[in-house]
């Protein structure tokens, strides 16, 4: 059983390329299969209280390690949100005088 969990955890670290939304979905979805697996080892009458209280152990610890990553791509998604509206907020600074006058930029039109 703690085979698959720990195949599942480390999937999700690999996911590299894609969008940040789509793994942060991906690793919501693990977190709940984990909760789901938690519950069932709560319930399970073939383990010792010893095994029981390591799988739980295990589960949790990887619960917050997906968590840990959900975090990091949300503040990785807050950064470039971040980045991109200074980079507006520049290109609008750049455009003054372009299109408005300006001290240095003006012409007197006398007719």
């Amino acid at each position: 059983m703690s085979n698959t969990i720990t195949s599942s955890a480390s999937s999700a670290s690999s996911g590299g390329g894609s969008n940040a939304a789509a793994q942060i979905q991906s690793l919501t979805q693990q977190i709940t299969k984990l909760t789901k697996q938690l519950k069932t080892i709560s319930q399970s009458t073939g383990l010792t209280a010893d095994q029981k209280q390591q799988q739980q152990q295990l589960i949790q610890a990887q619960i917050k390690m997906l968590e840990a990553q959900i975090a990091q791509l949300r503040q990785q998604q807050a950064e470039k949100s971040a980045g991109t509206q200074q980079a507006a907020a520049t290109d609008e600074v750049n455009a003054d005088g372009v299109n408005r006058a300006t001290d240095a930029n003006r012409v007197d039109v006398y007719i």
